[in-house]
């Protein structure tokens, strides 16, 4: 889930919760609006996470990858 679906979530969640007065037999909306606003609220906390500290290029592993060589025509050491 990246980022704008997760705002979308939460925005359908929201309005599912705050706005619809709707009452059907069987189903509450402001209960189902409440589960999606939590799961849109989750999503977006993974994916912030997952975008700017998981998943940055710049990691160390610990390993140094730089290799040094002798210049052409110098002799092999």
């Amino acid at each position: 889930m990246k980022i704008g679906a997760a705002i979308v979530l939460i925005a359908v969640g929201a309005v599912l919760k705050w706005a619809v007065t709707a009452h059907v037999n069987g189903f509450d909306i402001q209960t189902a609006g409440m589960v999606v606003f939590i799961v849109g609220l989750v999503g977006l906390g993974l994916a912030i996470l997952h975008s700017f500290v998981w998943s940055r290029p710049d990691r160390y592993d610990g390993y140094d990858t730089a290799m040094r060589r002798p210049p052409p025509g110098a002799p092999g050491v």
